[in-house]
């Protein structure tokens, strides 16, 4: 546009002297470029609204990857030099706040290092072991962590809700050596501690004693420990190299171990500052540890800033904005379910006397955005979208209410992407008969795809090279192309906004985490009272993501007992994965290869007027799964009772 408007400046300027062969004054030529730049700006507002936000937050992408480019030039090329580099720079500043206890940055660096001094004298631990990390949110998860990165081990990050079953799937998949968990989850692991300890890993506990013979204690040396970062003998980091294991809910039934590589977790590390935080700010984190939103965005961001993180053993709706208040947060990372919860608290005066100016995240919905917006004063929403995987993201840096981010020609140049055309009952990418994919139009959902390049890596899943190889498109738009396949489904609308529809595949999303439908399935399916079992999810008023739900075949002469299957399922699976509601019928629909057909469950819902068989709801006050009337259906929608 800019171009054709100095095209038709110069053009009259042309016109004036060839017809009346007129010198061209510059009062003349400055009015003439004026009205131009006036049609210029007219046009731009009209047809391109958010031109100045796309350049902008281009620019603002391109100094962040140049800063980035500055620092390897240095030797700064990892996420661990990063931090070393700042507790060099800023050793004094507050980084970590927890509780009473406040650590600065040279702190942290020496706390790491006496860990890593124990861990390699006293565990035997070195560069390119293998080690899981169970530890709930406080100060020493960071502290283990970044020591166990001075050694050059491999760090895989376990769900604290994690149970026995999954618990031994995860160290296997990923090849782990040694676990290191954390005082108050060593209960967590005493069911299979035995069959651990023979199997050969070996597993410590960040506690100064341990009841348990077979297991390690750290603390107890640790102030013996030297503060100076020991000496290891491994090669340089290879930015290619893998970083992290961060496990994933999927089809497969059991978690995933997602490879993190290096340059996808210092790509990571922009995040906050892409959204418009600064060195001065304080972030309040209340997320889990041991998700990449926390860990790399977060964490990674106030390093990358030099900013100081204010972290929360866990989410507390009631106690939100009085923390906030009190420890001056100005900004914070949400997830859409947190800011439900904190809309539907009661009112306090803390919740417009704080300071917090931004709120960066992902899973907002448009209803509590507003809502969000209207009572908590005037905050900054970064609404954005990520995944695990890969380096694929959209950031939301408009005003605009409701999308994840913008698909315009300046953010395809930073990392390209594409919409396809997908199958709408198997979501397979559609291929012409060139074997080709074809791309959807504007305004039309579309199956999200990036390709795999240097700065969107895919390292694949541990333990699983099949699953890997599922998640990559191969000849997409040309032979030899390979594509990373996102399974979600997005809608680019006529403004380059850019929409969440929905997660394909045999995955939901409910309360802020992933639950797999298989891995649900299994759970259920060792009960000798059912037969058969479908999980799925289903979409609730008021809530994001899908509530659980299983459509469930009893065995011959049994009746649904709720109480036996709540003690179940409290000993297996964490309560998010828990299903909401129950089905019972006698006899589950099929295709003709004997998939189970979940479209028409997940489209009655769990609607006593739809649904024909009985219908059962969790009722965790009486540690059961009670009748669902027709009452207690209208209250739940209505909001009357929460799930």
């Amino acid at each position: 546009t800019t171009l054709y408007t100095l095209i038709w400046f110069l053009h009259l300027l042309l016109m004036r002297w060839h017809f009346t062969r007129q010198p061209v004054t510059m009062s003349w030529a400055i009015s003439t470029l004026a009205v131009g730049m006036v049609t210029l700006l007219l046009i731009q507002r009209k047809f391109y609204p958010y031109f100045w936000d796309d350049l902008m937050y281009y620019a603002r992408v391109r100094r962040v990857g140049s800063a980035m480019m500055a620092r390897m030039k240095r030797g700064v090329v990892t996420y661990l030099q990063c931090f070393e580099l700042q507790a060099r720079n800023i050793p004094e500043k507050p980084f970590i706040v927890f509780e009473e206890q406040t650590l600065t940055y040279r702190a942290v660096d020496a706390r790491s290092n006496r860990f890593a001094n124990v861990l390699k004298s006293h565990c035997g631990l070195k560069h390119g072991d293998v080690v899981a990390l169970l530890m709930n949110n406080e100060a020493d998860f960071i502290c283990v962590w970044l020591g166990l990165c001075k050694l050059g081990c491999e760090v895989a990050f376990l769900n604290f809700n994690i149970k026995s079953q999954s618990l031994r799937h995860c160290l296997h998949s990923c090849g782990a050596k040694a676990l290191v968990v954390g005082s108050d989850l060593i209960r967590c692991v005493e069911e299979v501690l035995l069959a651990l300890t023979d199997a050969g890993l070996e597993v410590w506990v960040a506690a100064e004693s341990s009841s348990h013979q077979s297991v390690g204690t750290l603390l107890d040396k640790l102030e013996s420990a030297s503060p100076e970062k020991p000496e290891t003998d491994g090669p340089q980091p290879n930015l290619m190299n893998n970083f992290l294991f961060i496990f994933t809910s999927g089809t497969t039934g059991l978690p995933k171990a997602a490879r993190i590589s290096h340059i996808k977790a210092v790509m990571c590390m922009a995040f906050l500052r892409l959204c418009g935080a600064r060195v001065c700010d304080r972030v309040y984190l209340t997320l889990p540890l041991y998700h990449m939103s926390a860990s790399l965005l977060c964490i990674g961001g106030c390093i990358e800033l030099g900013a100081t993180c204010v972290l929360k053993r866990k989410f507390s709706a009631s106690q939100f904005w009085k923390d906030c208040v009190k420890y001056e947060i100005t900004v914070f990372q949400y997830i859409g379910e947190l800011c439900r919860y904190l809309v539907n608290q009661p009112k306090t005066a803390e919740e417009v006397a704080h300071k917090v100016r931004l709120a960066a995240g992902s899973g907002l919905r448009a209803d509590v955005w507003k809502e969000f917006l209207r009572r908590f004063g005037k905050i900054q929403i970064r609404e954005a979208y990520g995944l695990t995987e890969a380096s694929i993201g959209f950031v939301n840096y408009t005003d605009e209410i409701g999308p994840i981010g913008r698909a315009s020609y300046f953010n395809k140049l930073n990392l390209p992407f594409e919409f396809l055309k997908c199958d709408p009952h198997t979501y397979e990418p559609i291929r012409t008969d060139t074997g080709h994919c074809i791309k959807v139009s504007k305004g039309q959902a579309g199956l999200l795809v990036a390709p795999v390049m240097f700065t969107n890596p895919f390292l694949g899943y541990a333990g699983d090279k099949a699953m890997s190889e599922r998640k990559l498109l191969r000849d997409v738009f040309k032979s030899g192309d390979v594509y990373f396949n996102t399974g979600d489904l997005m809608l680019q609308d006529h403004r380059d906004f850019v929409y969440f529809k929905d997660r394909i595949g045999d995955t939901f999303r409910w309360k802020g985490e992933n639950v797999s439908t298989t891995e649900v399935s299994e759970v259920l399916g060792c009960l000798d009272l059912l037969l058969d079992v479908s999980v799925y999810g289903v979409t609730v008023p008021g809530y994001e993501g899908r509530a659980g739900m299983a459509a469930v075949v009893l065995k011959d002469g049994h009746g649904l007992d709720g109480e036996r299957l709540y003690s179940h399922l409290l000993h297996t699976l964490p309560p998010y994965a828990w299903p909401c509601f129950l089905r019972v019928q006698t006899c589950l629909d099929m295709t003709d290869t004997f998939k189970q057909q979940k479209g028409r469950l997940v489209q009655q819902g769990f609607s006593p007027d739809t649904v024909q068989q009985p219908l059962f709801f969790l009722d965790a006050s009486q540690k059961t799964y009670s009748p669902l009337t027709a009452q207690l259906y209208d209250d739940m929608v209505s909001g009357k009772i929460r799930l």
